[in-house]
């Protein structure tokens, strides 16, 4: 199939580009760089620097007449969404409309789309939230992403364009930034390794739901040419708590600092955890990777590079 993937620079489009060029997929992707890397360039794709906002994404679209698009470009820091709202609005809502427009007009048989479950639950009424679960996002970033999500419904019921939507987890592994306002796991290797202090927010009892990146990669092969209209989690099933992270990276880096607790996140969700078993019965996917595992893995990845 010709393939686009959109961020196919970044933490998890890079890994999902690479996945589609051994699968024997023609890969183009897209990434205008503002977190995405060079480095994660797939040398056997081919790659555009392009905002998804462009008009002239347009004539890509024209040019390639795409089969399928991995949607996983997307500014994603609840934080920074809530100091800038309309930003995440113009890129996570207008230019996945953009996509969807181009999708429709040159072609795309299927969009897979990139959501969060982390955010678009809000406080969780009961755990492990499953899909059913109502849309109750607290944050701008949430609320971007699920506004899209409807709008891959719409586009679906007036012109028949195929999507599947991905609930995402924590997401965690290799090319993860560690530098800036990433997800806890990179946040702390980065730390350690470089030897400063790592601090955790508030208590650390607060539990996230962590799924390493390349079992995310796999729903999304999966998810090309299965679970039309459908919506998936992807997690694990149950929460870690931040201080077991603290200790678990510690372990594994020789960390020798002390644990170190700083003032909660005003807003933060306490606990926030998936049931998968939707996608699990339907396309016979789970998180195989193991915390301890995936921790490994991440570590011995970044080790050469801090």
């Amino acid at each position: 199939m010709n393939v686009l993937v959109t961020g196919g620079a970044g933490f998890i489009g890079s890994h999902i580009a690479d996945a589609c060029v051994e699968a024997g997929h023609q890969v183009v992707f897209v990434d205008n760089l503002a977190t995405g890397k060079t480095t994660n360039v797939n040398p056997r794709a081919t790659f555009h620097k392009l905002d998804i906002r462009d008009p002239s994404l347009a004539e890509l679209f024209a040019a390639e007449q795409f089969d399928v698009v991995l949607h996983q470009a997307a500014l994603c820091d609840v934080r920074a969404s809530m100091a800038d709202p309309i930003t995440y609005a113009e890129v996570n809502v207008q230019g996945g409309i953009n996509l969807l427009e181009c999708s429709r007009l040159h072609g795309v048989k299927k969009i897979v789309f990139a959501s969060t479950g982390g955010c678009v639950y809000g406080n969780p009424r009961y755990l492990p939230a499953d899909e059913d679960h109502p849309i109750l996002p607290l944050d701008p970033y949430g609320a971007s992403k699920a506004s899209f999500e409807l709008y891959l419904h719409g586009y679906h019921e007036n012109y028949g364009l195929r999507y599947t939507i991905l609930r995402y987890a924590n997401i965690y592994g290799p090319r993860q930034d560690p530098f800036g306002e990433a997800g806890v796991i990179s946040i702390f290797i980065g730390k350690m390794l470089r030897g400063e202090q790592a601090v955790i927010n508030g208590d650390g009892e607060q539990t996230r739901d962590f799924v390493f990146v390349h079992d995310v990669v796999r729903a999304n092969m999966l998810a090309m040419e299965q679970g039309d209209g459908e919506v998936y989690n992807l997690g694990g099933g149950k929460g870690t708590t931040v201080n077991t992270i603290f200790h678990e990276l510690k372990a594994l880096t020789g960390y020798a600092g002390e644990e170190v607790h700083g003032p909660p996140r005003l807003g933060e969700v306490q606990h926030n955890y998936l049931s998968a078993e939707k996608i699990g019965q339907a396309l016979g996917w789970k998180a195989a990777t193991s915390l301890t595992e995936g921790l490994r893995q991440t570590v011995e990845f970044f080790r050469p590079l801090i």
